[in-house]
């Protein structure tokens, strides 16, 4: 049962899927009527509505989710391996989610986000600590074995179970892309560690997966495997999990770190060089400086000094001698 080959089994056998590509041709539509024809209305003519690297981001956002619902990837998944359909799992929650995010501008998000009802829920959901919950609860409950196997046995709820999944994950990333203050978002060493955590708590169900020694789920026992056995694909697809889902995340992790380093770096250099014009220009006032005034006892005369009742030549002459000329400006 560990190893059950099928001479008959052809993994790479087509099968359509309309209804994935109903959804990714229905939301790829939407966002182009949202940048061509609802953003201007929204932002007014001669504002530019979206950019062209957050199309990019969008478009490669629902080419990530059609890789992840279509043939072969879902056939595989569905029928053979496991580890396929944990290819499955990190595409819709770990890379689909924030390429969608990322592709949507600010005034889409608070368009879409208007209604009170919408703005509370995310508002609520998408707070870090709740969010982060919300998402390691169904990933871990998606591994257990009641989960995975009545999801495959019943074929309806598969899709429910990965729409779920991309709900969380989109809260769960939605702080961290989100630069709205009107809702839940992350800076700095905070997006870090929240990500970083991200990263440590589904090595739990991988660890679970990597030590078991049979076979986990028991729809995955009975079905073919052209490729491996059920306990190598379980191997694998904890390989995936740990593996796979750590670096990833890590690896945007450094990026947000350099760029956060390099922010904080050009933010001290801001502030000593104004720090340094600031004394610059003190010491510059205070070269230019004019001689300073005599003091008010210097300019009232003394009651020793005698003031001529008739002010004569010979006064004045003898006032200029006793007075010393005044210093030049500079």
């Amino acid at each position: 049962m560990l190893a059950v080959v099928s001479p008959t089994a052809n993994p790479w056998a087509f099968h359509a899927h309309p209804d994935t590509w109903f959804v990714i041709v229905l939301s790829g539509y939407l966002y182009w009527y949202a940048m061509r024809r609802l953003g201007p209305r929204v932002l007014g003519a001669g504002v530019r509505v979206v950019t062209r690297r957050q199309m990019w981001s969008f478009y490669a956002g629902l080419f990530t989710l059609e890789v992840a619902g279509d043939w072969p990837l879902h056939d595989l998944a569905e029928n053979y391996l496991y580890s396929a359909h944990m290819v499955q799992h990190m595409l819709i929650s770990l890379v689909a989610p924030p390429l969608l995010l990322l592709g949507c501008p600010a005034w889409l998000v608070r368009w879409i986000l208007k209604s009170n009802w919408a703005a509370g829920t995310v508002r609520v959901l998408a707070r870090p600590l709740v969010a982060a919950l919300m998402f390691n609860f169904v990933v871990a409950i998606s591994h257990a074995p009641f989960w995975v196997d009545g999801t495959l046995y019943h074929h309806a709820w598969h899709f429910w179970a990965h729409l779920l999944l991309f709900i969380v994950s989109m809260f769960m990333w939605f702080p961290v892309i989100n630069k709205l203050e009107e809702f839940p978002s992350l800076r700095g060493m905070n997006r870090i560690l929240y990500l970083f955590i991200q990263s440590i708590l589904p090595n739990l169900p991988a660890a679970f997966l990597l030590l078991s020694t049979s076979v986990v789920y028991k729809y995955y026992a009975t079905v073919p495997h052209p490729f491996m056995s059920a306990i190598n694909d379980q191997q694998l697809a904890g390989a995936i999990m740990k593996v796979g889902g750590t670096f990833y995340l890590w690896s945007i992790i450094t990026v947000m770190f350099f760029r956060w380093v390099a922010v904080e770096y050009r933010s001290g250099n801001a502030a000593a060089d104004r720090a340094a014009s600031a004394e610059a220009a003190e010491q510059e006032l205070a070269r230019r400086q004019l001689p300073r005034p005599a003091s008010v006892a210097e300019l009232v005369p003394r009651s020793s000094d005698k003031v001529p009742k008739v002010l004569t030549w010979s006064d004045v002459a003898e006032e200029f001698a006793r007075t010393p000329p005044a210093e030049p400006d500079d």
